[in-house]
């Protein structure tokens, strides 16, 4: 079993991040689904891809606000607050209007992976000061920014290349978020 340094056990963030990890490392599980799923059924339609991205963001958007529950100081929260609140947008805009063009559902994956990965690296950042190795967070952070920056670079891309680009991002992420979380378990002594 790993002891938790004392200035981990004494800080704002504890709360927070003590009784959170289940719910992120569901998260993590969750992006780790959608990534096989999408690898998995190569051949979907549009429609199907969307339906599939709306799920997820849904899940995404509820495992956040989720976490935000879960204690500690509001400051220390706000970021889960906001990523729900995106993510859960994002779902909204793919169940609503599933007959979007390829180029629109490149363009709302893109802004909400931007957005979302300027959220998390924030996230770090307010919590490097309470937390050792919040560079998973950072890292899923700045990987969703890169993805959604490269999806705004080429938005021609065929739903084909935006599923496996989108699969290849949901497990990396997904992987990111298990070993971050797993590391806020340990951190807590669980």
């Amino acid at each position: 079993m790993t002891t938790a340094p004392s200035s981990f056990l004494h800080s704002p963030a504890h709360e927070l991040v003590g009784r959170a990890w289940p719910v992120l490392a569901l998260r993590g599980i969750g992006a780790i689904l959608f990534g096989v799923a999408a690898y998995t059924w190569p051949g979907v339609g549009l429609l199907s891809v969307i339906w599939l991205f709306g799920a997820y963001a849904a899940f995404d958007g509820l495992a956040s606000l989720a976490a935000a529950t879960r204690g500690g100081r509001a400051a220390d929260r706000w970021w889960l607050v906001f990523m729900g609140v995106v993510s859960l947008g994002a779902a909204a805009i793919a169940f609503l209007w599933p007959g979007v063009t390829a180029m629109t559902l490149v363009v709302v994956i893109a802004l909400w992976s931007i957005v979302r990965g300027l959220a998390e690296i924030t996230g770090a950042v307010v919590l490097r000061k309470d937390l050792r190795h919040e560079w998973a967070l950072a890292l899923a952070g700045l990987l969703s920014t890169v993805f959604g920056v490269a999806l705004f670079m080429a938005p021609l891309a065929g739903i084909f290349a935006l599923l496996w680009l989108v699969a290849g991002w949901a497990i990396l992420f997904g992987v990111l978020n298990v070993t971050w979380a797993l590391r806020l378990r340990a951190l807590n002594g669980g």
